[in-house]
């Protein structure tokens, strides 16, 4: 993908076009919802009333989706009762066993294989191994096993130390802007609402991301960086509980501060590497999402011509649907235990967050290509592909969507000529 021919400067140009015309649809949009949701609840009997093929989702079956509009919107949101933490023991499920010891005797290795570790995790890496198998793909720990305690008590006396060198100027005229998007962005963080009213993790979340952006004045905190903490935060959580946190309440108050201080610093070295692969994506008119979004395009008209000629026809650009999914990688699209699925092979694939990433979309957008072919105005399409119903979505159908974004791959991947695009 590093052979796109794209000027910057259209990109640059373009950007503020396409973005504003985004804005005024997506508010269009935003109104058609709210009426339709009114809509809904007031006709709800007649609803009821009409019938619909087993495969044909009901009209307003979109609108019971993860997507962020209505997760925000929906007023009958209800955290999780609360439950007590426990702990992690060391039993292991038999089923899963034997891939374990896989792992941990790569682990165990005086180094790692890389390439062995990284065939281990494309196809999901088991809960009890995961943090350790993550740390080490997104390079924040060596592949020397003698050498990761050490690194690890480096990185994370690092990462205190720019605490009280820096977070002490978040409120200072430099940072100030930086830090109050900050806390605006933290309460509204959705794929684990209950677990953000948390006053100590959203502490957790804004010193992450105030030391994340001071340090990196090229971009910048950016709305949507916010989300790429989670999966991390929530996997390094696991080594210390068994709370399945996206479904139950617990007080994370009850683990000691020494335990919640290396989640957080753990998290925040692995959200770094993570955005070093793909800083483009948030630097100065995003160009980096303008050129996936365009290889999208691309892709698609290649290989869903209907669906291509469907969203022209309608005057649906590719910006106002996939802006987020580029930007959000997908999170606010899908279930969180998918996400972190997802990681597993991004993070396994080689620059997997920028280029496998554009392959999963593609992959993505293709798996709804049908029920957008139903919907035949503009709002239609938009509201279906802003708030697609993964709801329920398990392993079995994020396997599906990773196998064809790695049939796309290898078709396109070794042929970059496929996806030039002329300015």
């Amino acid at each position: 993908m590093a052979k796109l021919r794209l000027s910057l400067s259209d990109v640059q140009s373009s950007a503020k076009v396409v973005l504003d015309n985004h804005s005024r649809n997506a508010h269009s949009l935003q109104q058609q919802q709210q009426k339709e949701n009114t809509d809904l609840n007031s006709s709800s009997n007649r609803s009821k009333a009409r019938s619909y093929p087993s495969n044909h989702p009901h009209p307003h079956h979109h609108l019971s989706g993860p997507g962020v509009g209505v997760r925000l919107n929906s007023g009958g949101y209800q955290p999780p009762k609360m439950t007590n933490i426990r702990y992690v023991t060391n039993a292991t499920p038999d089923r899963e066993a034997a891939r374990i010891d896989k792992f941990k005797a790569l682990f165990a290795e005086p180094s790692s294989d890389l390439t062995e570790l990284r065939k281990l995790c494309w196809s999901g890496i088991p809960k009890a191994v995961r943090p350790t198998a993550w740390k080490i793909l997104s390079g924040y720990l060596p592949t020397a096993s003698d050498r990761r305690q050490e690194t690890l008590e480096r990185k994370r006396k690092e990462y205190f130390n720019y605490i009280d060198q820096y977070y002490q100027t978040r409120y200072h005229d430099t940072h100030e802007e930086t830090f109050r998007q900050i806390l605006k962005d933290i309460p509204r963080m959705t794929s684990l609402a209950h677990l953000f009213q948390e006053k100590q993790v959203q502490e957790i979340f804004e010193r992450i991301l105030f030391i994340w952006a001071i340090r990196h004045p090229a971009s910048g905190y950016v709305q949507g960086i916010n989300d790429l903490v989670t999966p991390f935060f929530v996997v390094f959580l696991s080594e210390y509980i068994e709370n399945d946190v996206e479904v139950e309440n617990c007080d994370l108050t009850e683990l000691s501060q020494e335990t919640r201080d290396v989640i957080e610093a753990d998290s925040f070295w692995c959200m770094s590497k993570l955005l070093d692969g793909i800083q483009d994506n948030y630097t100065f008119a995003q160009p980096g999402i303008q050129m996936k979004v365009n290889s999208l395009r691309e892709l698609i008209k290649r290989i869903d011509a209907p669906l291509f000629n469907h969203l022209e026809r309608q005057g649906v650009e590719f910006l106002q649907f996939s802006f987020r999914w580029m930007n959000n990688l997908l999170m606010r699209e899908i279930p969180l235990r998918c996400t972190i699925r997802l990681w597993d092979t991004y993070q396994s694939e080689i620059n997997g967050f920028a280029d496998f990433h554009l392959y999963a979309c593609t992959a993505f957008l293709k798996r709804f290509s049908e029920d957008a072919l139903r919907e035949h105005d503009f709002q239609g399409i938009l509201m279906l592909l802003q708030n697609l119903p993964t709801h329920n979505w398990r392993d079995k159908e994020m396997s599906e969507l990773l196998a064809e974004a790695y049939k796309l791959k290898y078709m396109f991947a070794d042929a970059p000529r496929h996806l030039l695009l002329k300015s």
